[in-house]
């Protein structure tokens, strides 16, 4: 299994930015694809964005298209999530998560059974 640790989380005013970072142990970072996944307050995880092993195929929840993105530096074992025009609903404990396999370049899981290594969240606050 991969080790995850996040970091970057914080309180942010509505229409700020925040970068998180998620580092991992272990050799098999670069062929997993990678997600981020949220948690709000009495609600279920919820995929936010994932990308492939190799940095250039993501995708992302609708509701965060065009505020976030995702990337990955191979060299460094770490996953990036760039916050943008953040609002109060983006309010949640980010984890981020690695695939339970490797895959081919066109694999980007997208629910959380598909991932099996999990960081221990970074929290986020918007107020407004």
């Amino acid at each position: 299994q991969v080790q995850l640790v996040e970091s970057g989380g914080g309180l942010v005013q509505a229409g700020g930015s925040l970068s998180l970072s998620c580092t991992a142990s272990g050799r098999t970072f670069s062929t997993k694809a990678m997600g981020w996944f949220r948690q709000a307050l009495g609600k279920e995880r919820e995929f936010v964005a994932a990308v492939n092993w190799s940095g250039d195929i993501t995708y992302y929840a609708d509701s965060v298209k065009g505020r976030f993105t995702i990337s990955r530096d191979n060299a460094k074992n770490t996953v990036y999530l760039q916050i943008n025009s953040l609002k109060p609903e983006d309010t949640a404990v980010y984890y981020c998560a690695a695939s339970r396999s490797d895959g081919h370049r066109w694999y980007v899981p997208r629910t959380p059974v598909d991932f099996g290594s999990w960081g221990q969240g970074t929290q986020v606050t918007v107020s407004s």
